[in-house]
């Protein structure tokens, strides 16, 4: 049987300009799908601020009412959605014929393309339910192409280590080790931090890329600004910026780092369609209610 390489504990690059910290952004409360409750943090009117990403919604509830409906049946088209479990079990169906169980530390990556409907259903009646959902845009040459999924359990998720930090390394790479994804027109960098009590961590970003931070346990620190929980911090595109450096505070930190490449194309958006022109977004309606998705 294959199995992962174990670990790489080595020592953060030096930057010599880090990227500072542009604004705080506090999510937006609100419910989904069948009535699950979440918060938006990455709202419509970033995405051109965060070209190439679309959306963040992050989710975590103790309360089985909050979650339990879920997301029954419902077409995408344009995009890729990726789904980032920290607890819970959730049940992915789609139109492709594609089926999943997503579990703590799993990720699901599905890529919309021409068309899907799918549903993902929690598999629990009680217990925690916790994690995000990332829309990532498709370039308009791969609009179209054929849906594709991907079900990455939380063992094929590579880790990389530094002293007091732990990389889940999910898409792009960090200290030397590639992630589970990679995605050639927006190279997309996606990192689930746990930090140490005071442990610093560096990561190269190319300047030209669009960056964030969301904290979700503890607090971090980034040049000098304090990044709380439940807050998502935009990262500034400083001309020649090299990457970022974090500090978890005294109580240490979780965050996920999300950067890519933007595509710098038009964005048409009609709920769950993301194209490039309001006649593409007519069509994608128009087949989506005569049953032409896949």
């Amino acid at each position: 049987m294959d199995t992962l390489p174990q670990p790489t504990v080595t020592v953060p690059p030096a930057l010599h300009r880090p990227r500072a910290v542009e604004r705080l952004v506090a999510g937006q409360p609100t419910s989904d799908g069948a009535g699950v409750k979440l918060v938006r943090v990455l709202t419509h009117n970033l995405q051109r601020r965060l070209d190439p990403f679309l959306m963040l919604d992050a989710f975590g509830s103790d309360r089985a009412g909050d979650y339990i409906a879920g997301f029954p049946d419902h077409p995408h088209r344009g995009f890729e959605t990726v789904t980032y479990m920290l607890e819970g079990r959730m049940r992915h169906r789609d139109s492709a014929g594609n089926e999943g169980l997503l579990t703590g530390g799993g990720v699901q990556w599905m890529t919309a393309g021409r068309g899907v409907i799918h549903s993902e259903m929690p598999e629990q009646e009680e217990g925690r339910m916790e994690g995000f959902q990332l829309w990532l845009n498709l370039p308009a040459r791969d609009k179209m192409c054929a849906p594709w999924y991907r079900d990455i359990p939380t063992g094929e998720i590579p880790e990389a280590r530094a002293p007091g930090v732990t990389v889940r390394v999910i898409a792009g790479q960090a200290l030397g080790v590639a992630g589970a994804m990679q995605r050639d027109a927006t190279a997309p960098t996606y990192l689930d931090l746990h930090l140490e009590p005071g442990a610093m961590f560096a990561q190269p970003l190319p300047a030209a890329h669009n960056a964030f931070v969301y904290v979700y346990r503890g607090a971090l620190a980034i040049a000098g600004t304090e990044v709380p929980r439940q807050r998502m911090a935009l990262l500034a595109n400083t001309p020649g910026s090299d990457g970022v450096a974090l500090q978890a505070g005294p109580k240490g930190a979780c965050a996920i780092l999300i950067a890519g490449q933007p595509l710098n194309e038009p964005i048409a958006q009609y709920g769950p369609f993301v194209m490039n022109t309001n006649d593409e977004i007519y069509q994608a309606v128009e087949d989506y209610r005569a049953g032409r998705l896949a």
